[in-house]
């Protein structure tokens, strides 16, 4: 489609105000301008007065969130896209095939001290959440397999339960929690939040999604493909079982980190690439990045709502992507005409 470099153009560079503009606002609002000097200060190495209070809100305490949250939201973003090709069914996402919730079992079990101490000490919360999402897509991905191949249906009925599975799990060691502080802090953390992220595990993130991002990019030409099916892509040359259980790895890998730093935000996986599609078509070469853009900018606006909406109050975000995607979503569905393959 020729405005696809156009629109990937503009959804770039819309990245850097959306970014301003997010750190701009908060429980202390900072002139847009001053933020713009602040940043440009900071990437030159030019910066005179770091104990400055513009200084330690902008540099210290918004900006690491702001930017975790454009990692988060793109990582999520085209782990949607993944699923999405892999079963050829775009109500595919990292949520409803069970992986966020296998993450977030995991993470869970290890930060509420419920894993045996002799296999928590090989463990981080990241490694658990990993662990915990590769468990589930890959008892998914068991029992959706067929003679005949992936069963779609099948799929997505062992995903739906295997989400519910790993929720109740969670749930259940939730309720164990014998320290109601610490019960908040997870419940707070299972709705989604951006609250903990600092410059220390912002690295941690940043590579993960941009693993996930780059690896797409480099397998876009074969997610074409097996829009078309299997067989007709073994056909065409591609190694069919070697793309799936990468994808599934991949998807595992990048949604347990994210989930184990953020929580459980949903829709993006799920909203983003329909609106990448609707936008520029099928080519995976134009919807990979601009899903990742796109679910950035998404899961930034989101913080910004869930900082900003209630005085004095950080809601979780995850409640705010879900009350902003899901009335969009249908909207969407009900508006939009395109084809997924």
């Amino acid at each position: 489609m020729r405005r696809a470099p156009l629109v990937l153009a503009f959804t770039a560079i819309a990245t850097i105000p959306a970014i301003v503009i997010a750190v701009s606002f908060g429980s202390e609002n900072i002139p847009v301008g001053t933020v713009y000097q602040v940043l440009l200060d900071f990437v030159f190495e030019q910066v005179n007065d770091i104990t400055s209070p513009e200084f330690k809100i902008i540099i210290r305490l918004r900006l690491p969130r702001i930017l975790a949250a454009f990692f988060i939201g793109g990582g999520l973003s085209i782990i949607g896209v993944a699923m999405q090709a892999l079963i050829r069914n775009p109500l595919a996402d990292p949520y409803i095939l069970g992986i966020s919730s296998g993450a977030s079992a995991g993470a869970s079990l290890f930060f509420l001290g419920f894993i045996p101490p002799f296999v928590a000490v090989w463990l981080s919360v990241p490694l658990a959440a990993f662990s915990g999402a590769l468990l589930s897509i890959t008892i998914v991905y068991l029992v959706a397999r067929t003679s005949e191949g992936l069963s779609v249906s099948r799929l997505l009925l062992a995903g739906v339960a295997m989400a519910a599975l790993m929720g109740s799990i969670t749930s259940f060691i939730t309720y164990l929690s014998p320290d109601p502080n610490q019960l908040r802090d997870i419940l707070f953390w299972l709705l989604g939040s951006l609250a903990r992220n600092t410059w220390g595990t912002l690295p941690l993130v940043a590579t993960t999604s941009l693993l996930g991002f780059i690896t797409l990019l480099l397998l876009s030409p074969h997610l074409d493909v097996l829009l078309l099916g299997e067989e007709p892509a073994a056909g065409l040359g591609v190694r069919v079982e070697l793309i799936k259980k990468t994808l599934i790895v991949l998807s595992a890998l990048v949604t347990g980190i994210l989930v184990a730093n953020s929580g459980a935000i949903g829709f993006i996986g799920l909203i983003i690439p329909h609106v990448a599609r609707s936008i520029i078509g099928i080519n995976h070469r134009f919807v990979v990045p601009l899903s990742y853009a796109g679910g950035g900018i998404f899961l930034i606006v989101a913080d910004l709502i869930a900082r900003t909406l209630l005085t004095g109050e950080d809601l979780p975000v995850g409640i705010v992507t879900a009350i902003a995607g899901v009335p969009f979503f249908l909207l969407l569905l009900r508006r939009t005409q395109y084809k997924f393959s």
